[in-house]
């Protein structure tokens, strides 16, 4: 037997209906309903999500958006262990709170270079389209199980650690996941002919410089608007990328595919869209100004977006 990817979506899938419920539970909870049957909702997309028709799990999703647009996922205030439980824990287990976090990238890093040796009867134990992640998602089980010997402590309160940090992160957390779909909605849609047809009519890409520069400024600004770097690469990619700079000035593709992910990444840091990366940790550090990580970000982000532009109009053309 194999093991697929679709095994962690099931585990992901399990450990978020738990969440759901302890939401929708705890009567303390402002929207305990609502927020609870967001993650429900997420949970069974993961659970059962490939046996449904594509249009409910559409449906599922608009549900989810509605009710995160509405203000219908808002932090509860679980019950945790008291300031000094966790203070005197920390004293107590020192280093050996870093051991758990270092398990999960070793084996990761492991399983992804032992996977191919491990094949039974001719049949691989696991499959191979995704061998990092399924080292990453065991490695976070392995983790798991490290953290309670350490801590002494059970699955369960790791559960009630869950539901505080889904709490903490609330809509964001989901973010990425349908960025990346929006991404494959818009390269389907032919929003990147739409952007090959709206720089070529209104911009001059015969000079080489101004087509590096339109496709760098271009993977910035996409992504500030939808929040992800992977959502943004399909439409610049596809509308000037590899038409213009690949098919016309004959670039290398791989420089081109790094150093445009890079100047989208730029992109991420000046926008609140990217909410799990800028707004999240504003919330969690608790900062009277939620935008006070993305003005801090910005210089660095525009110096880096200007290096990128030369680095792509040198090194594509080596």
């Amino acid at each position: 037997m194999t093991f697929t990817i679709t095994y962690l979506f099931w585990l992901l899938g399990v450990v978020l209906l738990i969440v759901g419920g302890m939401i929708v539970l705890d009567r303390e909870h402002p929207r305990r309903f609502t927020a609870g049957g967001f993650w429900i909702l997420y949970a069974l997309i993961f659970l059962i999500g490939d046996r449904l028709p594509p249009a409910l799990v559409g449906v599922a999703v608009i549900a989810m958006a509605v009710i995160a647009g509405f203000g219908g996922v808002t932090a509860g205030k679980p019950k945790t262990l008291s300031l000094e439980a966790r203070i005197a824990s920390a004293t107590r287990l020192r280093n050996k709170l870093f051991v758990p976090a270092l398990t999960i990238p070793v084996v990761t890093v492991v399983i992804t270079l032992a996977a191919s040796h491990l094949v039974f009867g001719g049949v691989p134990l696991i499959e191979k389209a995704n061998v990092t992640l399924i080292g990453f998602g065991i490695g976070c089980v392995i983790a798991l199980a490290i953290a309670c010997v350490i801590t002494r402590d059970t699955v369960g309160q790791s559960m009630k650690e869950a539901r505080r940090l889904v709490d903490a992160l609330s809509w964001a957390a989901v973010l990425p996941q349908m960025l990346g779909m929006l991404g494959l909605v818009f390269s389907d849609a032919g929003v990147g002919k739409a952007v090959a047809h709206v720089t070529t009519s209104y911009i001059s890409l015969d000079y080489r410089f101004v087509a590096v520069a339109v496709y760098c400024i271009g993977m910035a600004l996409f992504t500030m608007v939808m929040g992800n770097g992977f959502a943004a690469f399909p439409v610049m990619t596809g509308g000037v990328g590899v038409p213009i700079l690949v098919g016309v000035f004959h670039g290398n593709p791989a420089v081109m595919a790094a150093i445009g992910m890079f100047s989208g990444y730029c992109g991420t840091l000046m926008t609140p869209m990217a909410a799990n990366f800028n707004m999240v940790p504003a919330a969690l550090l608790e900062l009277p100004d939620k935008n006070a990580v993305i003005k801090v970000q910005v210089p660095t982000a525009l110096t880096l977006l200007v290096i990128n532009i030369f680095l792509l109009n040198f090194l594509m053309f080596l």
